[in-house]
C-alpha cells in the first residue's frame, strides 16, 4: 500500500486538528488515577493513544467515549489492579504497542504504593511492546525508578523492553537527567506522587513540562522551573479532570511546512498547543522566512492555545543547536523537506536523540530523502542539507515512521512529479485523517 502525493495547488483554507498526542497520554493517564469520572474532550483518538486506553482497561479501569469525548472512570482509592492482584499467577503483559511515552509514563505511575492505597496487595505488571518498542531505551527510566526504591527491571537484561515491575514504597530523590526528556522527566515526577517526601528532577537544557502545567492545574503541589521540576506526594488521589484538549502542534508542523513552501499558499490552524516547549519550529521557520503570525490566543488547563497563520514566503538555510533542538524534537523530518526548499545550508546539530526514535530518524531520513535528489548528509548528531532543490519525485518508504511518512507526503506537494510514499498506514498512529484534512486545503493525496 502506498499513498501517492501530487505536486499542490496553493493551500488554502481553515483547519482544526486532532488533539496533542502528550496532552492526551498523560490525561488519560491522570484520570485513571483519579477518584471520580474524567471528561475529556479533544482527546486523541489515534492508534498512539489507543495503546494507553487498552493498557488502562488492563489496569481494571472503565473508559467510554460520548462522540469525541473521553470519559474515564478513575481508580481512586482502590487503584490500579493487575491478574497478580488476585493471585491468577504471573501477570498478563500491557502492550505499549510502538508507544514509548505510553511504557515510560507507566513505569512511573505504576511502580509506587500510593499511601491512600489501604490494602497490602503489590500488584505485578509487566510492561511490553512492539518489535520497534523493545529496541528502545528503558534504562532511562528503570534507574531513577530503582534509585527511588521501585522494583523495576528489563526482563531480558537488555536495559529494554519487556519490563516487570511490582509495586513497592518509594522515597523521593533528586535526579539529574543525562539528557532532557519529557518521558523520563514526567515517569520520575509521576513515581514521585506516592512516595515518602519530595523528588526533584533536574534537566541539561528544558523539555516538555505538559506534566507540571496538569499537577498545577489539578491543585498538586509542584515547583516547576526552566530546567528543573520538583513533586509533593499526594495524601489523595488526584481530582476528576474535565478540560478540551488542545490541537497537536506536531501535527500542525506539517501544515506549517507545507503551507511555508508551496507557493500561494494561506492557511489558518485552529486552535493549535502553543506551549513553548513544542513550539521551536515556530522561531525556526520564521528564522528561515516564513511568515506565521498567532491568533485568538487563550488557556487549557494551564496549556496555552491559539491560531497559527501561515504564508508562503521564500525561506534561507539556518542553523538549528542547543536547546532549541529539544523544542522541536518531532519536527525534523518535515524541517528537513523546508529546508531542501531554502537558499542556502540548514545544518542541525545535537540532535542525537533523534536516533533514538520509532526509527533511526537521522539515518532513514538522510537515505529516504536522497531517493528524492535531496542532498542532505549525515553527522553523529544531525544533519545538513543544501537547497534549494527541484525534487523529481519518486518512491519513498515511510519505515513504519509516521512523522517520517507525513513528511515525504509533503516533499510530494513541491516535487515536479509525484511522490509514492509506502507503508503509509502508520500516519494513523499520531495523525487520522491526514491525508483528507490535506486535500480539504488543495493538496492531491490519493
Amino acid at each position: 500500500m502506498s499513498i501517492r502525493s501530487q505536486p499542490a495547488a496553493p493551500l488554502r483554507g481553515a483547519v482544526s486538528l486532532p488533539g496533542d498526542k502528550s496532552i492526551s497520554h498523560r490525561a488519560a493517564l491522570m484520570a485513571a488515577m483519579a477518584a471520580g469520572r474524567s471528561r475529556i474532550d479533544g482527546m486523541l483518538r489515534a492508534g498512539v493513544t489507543q495503546v494507553m486506553l487498552n493498557a488502562l482497561t488492563g489496569l481494571r479501569i472503565e473508559w467510554s467515549w460520548e462522540g469525541e469525548a473521553l470519559v474515564v472512570e478513575g481508580a481512586g482509592r482502590r487503584g490500579f489492579q493487575s491478574p497478580s492482584a488476585e493471585g491468577a499467577g504471573e501477570a498478563k503483559p500491557l502492550n505499549c504497542g510502538n508507544s514509548a511515552t505510553t511504557m515510560r509514563l507507566l513505569s512511573g505511575a505504576l511502580a509506587g504504593k500510593p499511601g491512600w492505597i489501604s490494602n497490602s496487595i503489590r500488584p505485578e505488571f509487566i510492561l511490553d511492546g512492539s518489535e520497534q518498542l523493545q529496541k528502545r531505551p528503558m534504562n532511562r527510566v528503570i534507574g531513577p525508578l530503582c534509585e527511588m526504591g521501585a522494583e523495576i527491571r528489563s526482563i531480558e537484561g537488555t536495559g529494554c523492553a519487556p519490563l516487570a515491575l511490582r509495586q513497592s514504597p518509594l522515597k523521593g530523590i533528586e535526579y539529574r537527567t543525562p539528557v532532557a526528556s519529557a518521558q523520563v522527566k514526567s515517569a520520575v515526577l509521576l513515581a514521585g506522587l506516592s512516595a515518602s517526601g519530595s523528588t526533584l528532577v533536574e534537566e541539561p537544557s528544558p523539555s516538555r513540562d505538559h506534566t507540571e502545567r496538569l499537577f498545577s492545574w489539578l491543585g498538586v503541589r509542584v515547583e516547576a522551573g526552566q530546567c528543573r521540576a520538583r513533586v509533593f506526594p499526594l495524601q489523595e488521589p488526584l481530582p476528576p479532570l474535565t478540560f478540551k484538549v488542545p490541537g497537536d502542534f506536531s501535527s500542525a508542523a506539517f501544515l506549517l511546512a507545507a503551507a511555508a513552501i508551496v507557493p500561494g499558499s494561506d492557511v489558518l490552524v485552529q486552535g493549535v498547543g502553543l506551549n513553548p516547549r513544542r513550539t521551536g519550529l515556530l522561531a525556526v521557520l520564521r528564522r528561515m522566512g516564513a511568515e506565521i503570525t498567532a491568533e485568538a490566543q487563550t488557556e487549557s488547563a494551564g496549556e496555552p492555545v491559539g491560531d497559527l497563520r501561515v504564508r508562503a514566503r521564500p525561506l534561507k538555510g539556518t542553523v538549528v543547536e542547543g536547546g532549541e533542538v529539544v523544542d522541536m524534537i518531532d519536527e525534523f523530518p518535515v524541517l528537513a523537506v523546508a529546508a531542501a526548499c531554502a537558499e542556502g545550508i540548514t545544518e542541525v546539530r545535537h540532535a542525537a536523540e533523534l536516533r533514538h526514535k520509532e526509527s533511526d530518524r537521522i539515518s532513514v531520513l538522510a537515505g529516504e530523502l536522497r531517493k528524492l535528489g535531496i542532498d542532505i548528509a549525515e553527522s553523529p548528531d544531525g544533519f545538513s542539507i543544501r537547497g534549494p532543490v527541484k525534487f523529481p519525485g519518486g518512491i519513498a518508504d515511510g519505515h513504519g515512521d509516521h512523522r517520517l511518512a507525513m513528511s515525504l507526503a509533503v516533499a510530494g506537494m513541491v516535487s515536479q512529479n509525484a511522490v509514492a510514499v509506502e507503508g503509509p498506514e502508520c500516519i494513523a498512529e499520531s495523525f487520522p485523517g491526514f491525508a483528507r484534512l490535506f486535500n480539504s486545503l488543495g493538496a492531491r493525496l490519493e
